[in-house]
């Protein structure tokens, strides 16, 4: 700063600084809207990784001060993909629409979601959770049964041995069910609808069994983790088990008074164990998010979200030009979780919610963009 300057000095030149850099924006713009019109007229692709990255080199790799170099990359970076934008609205203006799907991505949009007569399968045993969830979904007279694992439910929707599946996602305090979003996108399945069922842990022994008996108790790690409060202070030995009802059941088959099970109250009526305690998880309003899964790629006109999953090359800013494509359509995100890709170290793959139906043009340019942008994309429902 020159002597005597102020700072009111340095914003006057700032303010005769940004008209100029805002005029040299637009006309790139309009370059970019020119560009669309060739590539539409010559069947060329708008997004051009190869030539971006020489570009990013090319305006930052001549500058030695390390912030100025990030800095210059960052916004070049961030101006090449509002231009990338552009090209995509001007040849969606141009060509009508921008997806080659119909507009759906090879989804069926129906009226409503006809379970009558379907078969339901859930993974664990009688009285788990996931038989809750169907049941409070497709009601207690439903043809519901159960499988040993979670893969079990995509391969009975997969081989036709059921209609619809329900499976955990997500649970409001110990996160997400691990594995079962890489089988969301390994199978040929789609989420349908969702439903969100209360967690209320009780402890369950074998009749006449006293809180001063137990030694050990069983239960979903899971499930464990969300009775940490209550299980510290018990100081019991924890052993993890695949399912709530699993645990249930080894109490009873065992007849131990010193072994105790974490399990849903109806566990404990099913398999004829007395309810020691109730509502031992941490959190009152502890909740599991289950989906509702089927085999057919529907969504139903009044559908609110959609979950997709991704792969984005690993380099910087990858993920970033991705989910500009939501901000650009003013499509909000209300999730990302990444999950690392097997065999590919320090490799993820993404999965999101977004909020929309793929009715809406918004919703469809964004994921147009995405699928020509990303790699392995995958529309995994609209419910």
């Amino acid at each position: 700063m020159a002597a005597g300057e102020t700072v009111a000095d340095v914003r006057r030149e700032l303010d005769e600084l940004d008209p100029q850099l805002k005029e040299l924006f637009l006309r790139r713009m309009e370059l970019n809207r020119r560009l669309g019109e060739a590539k539409l007229r010559n069947g060329r692709e708008v997004y051009d990784p190869a030539r971006e990255n020489r570009k990013l080199q090319a305006v930052s790799g001549d500058l030695e001060d390390e912030f100025n170099r990030n800095a210059v990359r960052e916004l070049f970076m961030h101006v090449m993909t509002l231009g990338r934008r552009y090209q995509y609205q001007t040849i969606k203006q141009l060509s009508g629409d921008v997806d080659e799907n119909d507009g759906t991505f090879g989804f069926e949009r129906i009226s409503e979601l006809d379970y009558e007569n379907s078969r339901i399968a859930y993974q664990g045993l009688p009285g788990a959770y996931g038989q809750i969830a169907a049941e409070r979904f497709f009601g207690e007279d439903a043809d519901i049964h159960h499988v040993k694992k979670f893969e079990d439910l995509m391969r009975e929707l997969q081989f036709g041995d059921a209609d619809f599946a329900v499976m955990p996602i997500e649970n409001s305090t110990a996160g997400v069910v691990s594995g079962n979003y890489e089988l969301l996108q390994a199978y040929d399945n789609y989420i349908v609808a969702e439903i969100f069922v209360p967690v209320n842990h009780c402890l369950l022994t074998v009749p006449g069994a006293k809180l001063s008996d137990i030694r050990k108790v069983y239960s979903h790690p899971q499930s464990l983790m969300q009775c940490t409060g209550f299980l510290e202070h018990a100081g019991w030995e924890q052993q993890p088990m695949e399912n709530n009802a699993v645990a249930a059941k080894k109490v009873v088959e065992d007849g131990d008074p010193s072994c105790a099970a974490i399990a849903s109250e109806t566990a404990g009526r099913i398999y004829g164990l007395n309810v020691l305690k109730r509502s031992i998880n941490d959190r009152r309003d502890n909740t599991t998010r289950f989906l509702i899964i089927a085999n057919r790629p529907v969504y139903l006109l009044g559908a609110e979200k959609i979950s997709l999953c991704f792969e984005v090359p690993h380099r910087s800013g990858s993920l970033y030009s991705i989910l500009g494509n939501f901000i650009y359509n003013n499509v909000n995100m209300t999730m990302i979780q990444s999950r690392p890709i097997p065999d590919m170290s320090w490799e993820y793959r993404f999965f999101v919610d977004i909020e929309g139906n793929l009715s809406s043009s918004a919703v469809r340019s964004a994921l147009a963009a995405i699928f020509r942008e990303a790699q392995n994309v995958r529309i995994l429902g609209n419910y």
